[in-house]
């Protein structure tokens, strides 16, 4: 059993990883309606939170089936960051994550994310700030240095455990690689076999199919695995890997009406959650991913994107259904 203090997991937890503009909410809750153990938010600003900024406080806020989650936070200040996990400990979610992996320019320029990889002295003062300042559990997401010539996650990984963080998610990548390239597990699997480690470890990158998972779990032995982009779209990602983890055996893709069905609780929650002028428009760049491959999708796909009404845009869906599932039966 993979545990965060108390915090249960199971036997290999699955986690979503926090994507910015992408896993609010919203599409949080899909994903752990479909096998996701652990749910991380969109990363926040410390100096946002600090401010009162409303779009930071908003990122704050999680529906109470979505636990357990993690509240994940950034910046490059040891004051900030401690006053930021006091304000996060007030909200009562499982755990606080330290994001010191982002490698997004806006980011980096301010100290925070990835830019901290090149100051472990800094990295573990803003961690045990962190710690220090809230009774949750306290985890951390990070890369493998800032690039090449810095590889450093294995002091990292000692340091950051020996002031007191619970669990670690390592993506395979250094900032200078970006998203670019295949992610390297190979540190990944040195990390979590090194008999000083005692907290778990979580791989993270490139992870896209149930026969990768299963790989990547047996050959480097972590105790979980972080999906992000993969599930972008495909929430049920989480329910293909569980499968083929159980029985050995591959799960039929979902159906038209798992897409469908899918895309339409999306975008009920994201109007629920949002209202419905920012709902609507924040759905905008998912319905490519529900719906890619599905030739002669363009021309619903160009009305999903430029209509405005909700009635209009569940009927979208009700005829997308209805079109493809025609099809289906002249076919057979």
């Amino acid at each position: 059993m993979v545990k965060i203090r108390n915090l249960e997991l199971g036997e290999f937890p699955l986690l979503l990883a926090p994507m910015e503009d992408v896993s609010d909410p919203p599409f949080r809750v899909l994903c752990k309606e479909f096998g996701a153990d652990l749910l991380f938010t969109e990363f926040i600003s410390s100096e946002g939170l600090i401010r009162d900024a409303i779009k930071s406080r908003k990122k704050l806020e999680f529906y109470e089936r979505e636990r357990p989650i993690g509240i994940q936070i950034f910046g490059g200040d040891e004051e900030a960051m401690a006053m930021s996990a006091t304000i996060v400990d007030a909200v009562q979610p499982d755990l606080v994550d330290i994001n010191f992996g982002c490698p997004v320019k806006k980011v980096v320029c301010k100290g925070a994310g990835a830019a901290v990889l090149k100051d472990i002295d800094l990295m573990v003062r803003l961690t045990k700030a962190v710690v220090k300042s809230t009774h949750l559990p306290v985890t951390v997401k990070t890369r493998l240095g800032w690039d090449d010539n810095s590889i450093n996650i294995m002091e990292v990984a000692e340091r950051l455990q020996d002031v007191g963080i619970e669990a670690l998610s390592i993506h395979g990548r250094t900032r200078a690689q970006l998203y670019k390239g295949e992610a390297d597990w190979t540190m990944i699997g040195k990390v979590k076999n090194n008999p000083a480690i005692r907290i778990p470890i979580f791989g993270n990158g490139d992870i896209d199919t149930p026969q990768k998972a299963r790989l990547y779990r047996d050959r480097y032995g972590v105790d979980g695995i972080m999906i992000g982009r993969a599930s972008i779209g495909y929430p049920w990602i989480f329910r293909e890997i569980k499968h083929f983890f159980s029985t050995g055996q591959l799960l039929a893709e979902p159906t038209l009406h798992e897409r469908v069905n899918a895309a339409r609780k999306h975008l009920q929650h994201s109007i629920e959650w949002k209202g419905e002028k920012v709902g609507v428009m924040e759905m905008k760049r998912h319905y490519s991913n529900y719906f890619r491959s599905l030739e002669g999708i363009k021309q619903y796909r160009s009305r999903l994107v430029t209509e405005s009404e909700p009635s209009v845009l569940f009927d979208i869906l009700h005829q997308i259904e209805s079109h493809y599932s025609s099809e289906l039966v002249e076919i057979s």
